[in-house]
């Protein structure tokens, strides 16, 4: 069964009861039983629900695995892993570039616990090798990386940390199952931010936690009921929607990130962009390998200040200024100011996380559209230049 089929059929069954082609809401808390502990599979929705339980086969299937659960947010499956996986004195080891939320939880919320989190470029092997010991308990990926697209040879890391016996655990929020397949590659886990492609249009906070081996899945399984971060029936229900169009909807995110990376780097106004699909991008030969298409964001740093940076995000037409992405409609972010605002200046500079860069979440838009909206916002910075140039020479007299 090919991938778009899997979307739509794949644990989508037509309703038994009434022939339903799309699943009901299963919109309760609990469940009659025949008897005191004997019941039809269902005894209370924080345990397991149906509509979530459609949900969950449907990302296991997708990402080719048989173990899924879902969470109320995407910070909420990885903080499912940590209390899982993280005992004080353990460490765990995640690179340079990270998603701030991750940053935030692990340094102000795990690192008080006596766990130690060790930040390298893990795409040297070397510095890899020296940070795992004995204590090691995960080794974190994000690839592509959020926000400057990094991309991480995961069958390679996952080999140096299998062999010193670390779990390795893969955020493929960028990525998708439709273009990168973490289990196949060596991952132990893989996290996905829901929120983003999976679900697709902007009207649902979800995250998950896939596993394929049973014994590193349970722990995880078990904090969803034991400590209760589960998501409604009815965010449930528009995931299970979303996922039905994921392949037309990456397939066109994809399409509009590579025209509106080819515009960019011709512009003068540039002075770099990160995008996976570029031949100069660093990472450009490892995602031709382990990915099926080069995902669809792009980020950019601009020459020029922090107030043009800010009147640029902020004035755009088809470009919505918010945090987030991953949805029909495009967004536009400045990491510095917003996703990543919790890492600390000093420390953004050390990860060269610039204060002049610009994430873009193209959405499903025409990319003509799209690219002309972001030429025009650096064609009003060159004028405002140009009148503030001729505004200085006339008062110069």
């Amino acid at each position: 069964m090919e991938f778009a089929t899997r979307t739509i059929h794949a644990a989508q069954e037509t309703e038994s009861g009434t022939g339903a082609l799309i699943a009901p809401i299963f919109q309760t808390s609990t469940y009659g039983q025949q008897a005191p502990g004997e019941h039809r599979g269902y005894d209370y929705s924080r345990t397991n629900n149906p509509t979530r339980a459609r949900l969950e086969a449907v990302l296991a299937e997708l990402e080719g695995v048989k173990h899924a659960a879902v969470y109320a947010s995407g910070l909420a499956a990885e903080n499912a892993i940590f209390q899982a996986y993280l005992r004080p004195g353990d460490e765990i080891v995640i690179p340079l570039d990270t998603y701030g939320g991750t940053y935030r939880i692990l340094n102000r919320v795990f690192k008080p616990m006596e766990i130690e989190i060790r930040q390298i470029d893990i795409a040297d092997t070397g510095a890899l090798e020296a940070a795992i010991t004995r204590k090691t308990r995960l080794v974190w990926i994000e690839s592509p990386t959020n926000p400057r697209l990094l991309v991480y040879d995961i069958e390679a890391i996952s080999q140096v940390a299998h062999d010193r016996g670390a779990l390795v655990v893969v955020d493929n929020t960028f990525a998708t199952p439709y273009f990168q397949r973490p289990f196949e590659l060596g991952g132990d886990l893989v996290v996905h931010s829901v929120t983003k492609y999976l679900a697709g249009h902007s009207d649902v906070i979800q995250g998950a936690v896939l596993a394929k081996d049973a014994a590193i899945f349970e722990p995880v399984k078990f904090l969803q009921n034991a400590t209760g971060p589960v998501p409604s029936p009815f965010d449930c229900w528009l995931t299970l929607r979303g996922l039905q169009t994921l392949e037309l909807r990456m397939q066109r995110h994809a399409e509009n990130a590579a025209a509106i990376a080819e515009a960019l780097r011709k512009h003068e106004l540039v002075r770099r962009v990160y995008f996976p699909g570029l031949r100069e991008h660093p990472g450009h030969e490892i995602a031709r390998r382990q990915m099926s298409g080069f995902g669809g964001m792009v980020s950019f740093e601009l020459e020029g200040t922090a107030e043009e940076v800010k009147r640029f995000v902020s004035s755009r037409r088809y470009f919505t200024l918010g945090e987030s992405l991953g949805g029909v409609k495009a967004l536009v972010c400045h990491p510095a100011k917003m996703t990543h605002a919790s890492i600390p200046a000093e420390e953004r500079a050390k990860l060269g996380l610039s204060d002049t860069l610009i994430r873009l979440s193209p959405g499903c838009e025409n990319a003509k559209d799209l690219v002309a909206d972001l030429l025009e916002g650096l064609e009003q910075i060159e004028l405002a230049r140009d009148e503030r140039h001729v505004a200085a020479a006339v008062s110069a007299g």
